[in-house]
């Protein structure tokens, strides 16, 4: 595989679409999610909006290279400040990704955002006041010039292939949200026991749709406690981890069952999960994450394992 992908179309769309096909494989991928043993440990981020440092930081905190039983979960893993200034390359982040995925298989785990289903499906997401999905395609014209497209369709390819949630022998569930509690009624439970079809995609009921968009979660959200309970039940799941809403210190509690999660700001945190024993509550994941700069490398270099350079 070229190694030099940065202004090569062909090279950076080889290495998508090779990770797109390597998450398809995975051994430990069940019809639309990724299902963990009991085993190992589990670092799961939340939104990472093209912060490579903090990306870093957590490659290096999930010590992939030390068991084939350390799993890494990224999400919202493109878009960042760049699309305010009209010129997003986040790209580069998700071929960092998609580097990870082949150099490990079968642990490192991006679910699905909407941020990445809203690029791959070309439609427009405001954030900052920026269109982020125009400012993303202006960077890969900027990298790629007339060979963008074909950039563009590997893109396309590699989130098409990400699961929409890693679920837990232990009882924890990783996705980027679940659906708001006024549109359970389309929603449907049964998703993650099929594979992903075009029309899970696309608004306003897909399924992946309404997973990655929902919002007014928790006890403290009109009929949102009693949703989290009957979804955990439905699943068989203990805790939910989420990202997509905000988290100013880093992670959120929300009753009974939900920690939202950030990763990609100052302030932001991470969770490192024993897989082998019952998963926490979800009041007590969000009182145990640890912040991210916890795991920054002082000499900035940090290698594909995750360990220091």
């Amino acid at each position: 595989m070229t190694a030099d992908w940065s202004h090569n179309a062909a090279a950076f769309a080889e290495l998508l679409t090779s990770a797109a096909a390597s998450l398809a494989s995975s051994p430990v991928r069940s019809q639309s999610c990724v299902r963990l043993p009991a085993r190992g440990r589990l670092f799961v981020t939340g939104d990472i909006h093209d912060n490579t440092a903090h990306l870093e930081a957590a490659i290096r905190g999930a010590r992939l290279g030390a068991s084939r039983d350390h799993h890494l979960v990224l999400q919202e893993i493109i878009h960042g400040e760049g699309a305010w200034s009209g010129v997003d390359m986040s790209h580069r982040i998700l071929a960092r990704v998609a580097g990870l995925v082949l150099a490990h298989p079968g642990q490192v785990h991006p679910v699905l955002a909407n941020h990445e289903i809203a690029q791959c499906r070309g439609h427009a997401i405001q954030k900052g006041g920026a269109d982020c999905t125009a400012a993303f395609d202006r960077g890969l014209g900027e990298a790629f010039g007339a060979d963008a497209p074909l950039a563009a369709r590997a893109v396309a390819r590699f989130i098409h292939a990400m699961p929409l949630a890693v679920v837990c022998a232990n009882g924890a569930l990783v996705a980027h949200s679940l659906p708001s509690p006024s549109m359970m009624r389309y929603f449907d439970v049964r998703v993650l026991e099929r594979p992903l079809f075009d029309e899970d995609f696309d608004p306003p009921l897909g399924a992946a749709f309404l997973m990655t968009w929902g919002r007014s979660h928790g006890a403290a959200a009109p009929a949102g406690g009693p949703m989290l309970e009957s979804l955990a039940r439905d699943w068989g799941v203990r805790a939910f981890i989420v990202g997509h809403e905000p988290a100013p210190d880093g992670a959120a509690f929300r009753a009974p069952n939900m920690v939202i999660l950030n990763t990609g700001h100052a302030e932001g945190r991470v969770i490192d999960l024993d897989l082998a024993s019952p998963c926490p509550s979800a009041e007590a994941l969000a009182s145990s994450s640890i912040p991210i700069v916890a795991y920054l490398d002082d000499t900035g270099r940090i290698d594909g394992d995750g360990a220091r350079a």
